[in-house]
Parts: C-alpha cells; sequence; structure tokens
C-alpha cells in the first residue's frame, strides 16, 4: 500500500477543491450583486418617496442631509464592495484588474467626501454638534482608515516601486485590512441607519419596515463579499503578476 507524502496530499486537495472553490466564490459574489442592487432600489425609494428626494445646494436642511445615506451607501458601500470584487467581475488580465479595482475604490472615496460633506452641512445649517455619535465616530475612522488603505495599495501593487518580497509580505495585509474595512463600512451603514430611524422616531410604519429591509440587504452585501473572498483565498495569489 503506497502512501502519500504531505506536500502530495495537499496538491491533490488543490486539484479536487480549489476549482470547485473559485466557482463557489463567484456564485456567492453574483448574490452579492443582487444584494447590493436591492439595497440600491430601497434607498432611492426611501429617499424620493419618503424623504422628498435630496438637493446638495438646497436651502432646506433636510433635502441636503438625504445627499449623506445618497453618496455614503449608494457610492462608498456599494462601490466599495464592487471595487473588492472586482478580482471575480472583471474578466481580464491582472493589470487591467488592478487599475479597474483601484479606480472602483477612488470612485467611492470621491462619493464618501461628498457625502460627509453634505452631513457636516446640514449639521451646520440646524446648528447641531459635530461627531456626536457613535455612527458618525465609527464613520469618520473608517473613511481615514479606507484612504489610507488605498494610498499604500496604489504605491506597493499598482506602481512597481516595490520589490517582489515588499508585496508578497504586504500583500496578507493588504487583503485584511480590506475586509476588515469592509466590515466597519457595513456597521457605520447599519448604525446611521439605526440612528436616523431613532431620530425621526420611525416605529411600526412603513418607512421604518423600509429602513430596516435596507439595512438587512446592505448586511447581506457585506457578507456575501467577506464569503466569497473567503472561498476565493484558495485559489493560488500571485502578487507580482
Amino acid at each position: 500500500m503506497a502512501y502519500k507524502t504531505v506536500r502530495e496530499l495537499n496538491t491533490d486537495m488543490d486539484t479536487v477543491n480549489r476549482p470547485g472553490f473559485r466557482h463557489t466564490a463567484s456564485a456567492i459574489a453574483a448574490l452579492a450583486h443582487i444584494f447590493g442592487l436591492t439595497a440600491c432600489i430601497l434607498t432611492l425609494v426611501w429617499l424620493l418617496h419618503y424623504r422628498g428626494g435630496l438637493a446638495y445646494d438646497s436651502r432646506s436642511a433636510d433635502l441636503v442631509f438625504n445627499c449623506h445615506p445618497f453618496f455614503m451607501l449608494l457610492g462608498f458601500v456599494i462601490v466599495s464592495g464592487e471595487a473588492i470584487m472586482a478580482y471575480k467581475t472583471v474578466r481580464a488580465d491582472k493589470m487591467t484588474t488592478k487599475i479597474v479595482h483601484m479606480a472602483l475604490h477612488f470612485v467611492a472615496i470621491c462619493m464618501g467626501i461628498v457625502g460627509i460633506n453634505a452631513a457636516f452641512k446640514f449639521h451646520d445649517m440646524i446648528k447641531l454638534e459635530h461627531m456626536f455619535s457613535l455612527h458618525s465616530w465609527i464613520g469618520i475612522v473608517t473613511f481615514c482608515l479606507y484612504g489610507l488603505q488605498w494610498l499604500l495599495g496604489l504605491c506597493t501593487f499598482l506602481f512597481t516601486g516595490a520589490t517582489r518580497e515588499t508585496k508578497a509580505r504586504l500583500l496578507p495585509w493588504h487583503i485584511s485590512g480590506g475586509r476588515a474595512l469592509l466590515l466597519m463600512i457595513i456597521c457605520t451603514a447599519l448604525t446611521g441607519l439605526s440612528q436616523k430611524a431613532t431620530s425621526s422616531t420611525l416605529t411600526g410604519n412603513n418607512e421604518s419596515r423600509l429602513l430596516k429591509f435596507t439595512g438587512f440587504f446592505v448586511l447581506l452585501f457585506g457578507i456575501s463579499i467577506d464569503i466569497a473572498i473567503g472561498f476565493d483565498r484558495f485559489r493560488h495569489v500571485d502578487p507580482t503578476t
């Protein structure tokens, strides 16, 4: 009876399981797109039907504030998630995928800047203190770390200045940091929706239920992305290509 070495067993496991893990990751990523699209639709219904629309230059403080959830949910949350999934959804060479990945993250940062500025403008219009809630604390920390993560990723993995050893050493931190930031983004979104429902005394009506469903699909969006990344990590990754 022939016994296989540990290396041979690991090779057999890679041959059998890894294609299946890649297919599973793709299927879960497809679900994430559905959850994200549903969250976008519910957010638009909430802002347009229940909140009267949005206008950044309006004299109405409420219309100005509505720009905050619009740019943060539809922009920062969804676009950042799509940037993470770019490695599963963009069928192109590795460099093109990296460019799309970084470009989507940059779009998310730009939309986040507009969304955060809308919240500060709203506070100024109604004479409300800035950074007074747990939501705002988590949000500003998350956004700053997100920008730092993007800058480090740009300098390390997109530009050619970093050595192969540096890329290999920083890749696990980059991936783990991205997943942690995704969870922080989802946490920020959920606390924001909860804070808005509480401040508006929304309980037991259709708008309250709509916000709950929106938060639920945002949560499913983040969870499905993280699971897809977890499965996809079983494939071979070469950070230098």
